[in-house]
């Protein structure tokens, strides 16, 4: 599976399997999470066999299975929270071609329990549960791309592919606030001052970069 499919196969799944991860799978994972840490300068670690992610009454209301998950941590400088979300669109993406499902936990994780992993001088915009899914999940409601985007003149199927990626994004309350515009072969992506927008848009850039391609436009 490409990152591409998984980008259209990935939903939120929050109950989970009790198979444990197996061993070269987590290896794979840390992999992952290691070098995206060396290329953004940021601290995420995944955390295995450990139930403290979720608090206990929502794990009674909502969740089941929840014992492996990545802690979204980084030198609390500005843009980290952006970075943060970029990074973990490309490992949940990851994840889910290795046959695993995802959770992005802005709100309701144990702060306690990841500032505890995380350690001294990092902030924590929040976790990424991952594991083998009771269920695939189901894909969220979407706005359309006339909705959140607008081009100068006739817009270019790579430009086309880009939004259509970006509704596939998971984001905060799925509010999909994100504003993109696009000119020749620039491209801006802007979202308002709400609650997780750093994080939302951090996630939103990677899911238009993965489907517009790199290559084909510039972020203004």
């Amino acid at each position: 599976m490409t990152l591409k499919e998984a980008m259209k196969q990935r939903h939120t799944v929050r109950k989970y399997k009790d198979t444990p991860l197996p061993a070269d799978i987590v290896e794979k994972l840390n992999d992952r999470v290691a070098q995206n840490n060396k290329d953004h300068g940021l601290n995420i670690k995944l955390i295995t066999n450990d139930g403290g992610a979720i608090p206990g009454a929502l794990k009674l209301m909502m969740t089941k299975g929840v014992n492996n998950y990545f802690i979204l941590a980084g030198p609390d400088k500005p843009d980290v929270d952006e970075t943060l979300g970029y990074c973990s669109a490309d490992i949940m993406l990851y994840a889910q071609t290795l046959g695993l499902n995802t959770w992005w936990v802005g709100g309701m994780y144990s702060k306690s329990n990841a500032k505890k992993h995380a350690g001294d001088g990092n902030k924590v915009i929040g976790v990424v549960v991952v594991g083998y899914g009771q269920e695939q999940g189901v894909p969220h409601k979407s706005k359309s791309a006339d909705e959140v985007s607008s081009y100068d003149g006739a817009a270019p199927d790579w430009f086309k592919a880009g939004v259509e990626a970006a509704l596939l994004a998971p984001t905060a309350m799925n509010h999909q606030s994100f504003t993109i515009k696009g000119s020749g072969n620039r491209v801006s992506m802007t979202y308002p001052d709400i609650s997780f927008a750093g994080a939302d848009l951090g996630i939103s850039k990677y899911h238009f970069e993965l489907g517009a391609g790199k290559d084909n436009f510039v972020w203004e």
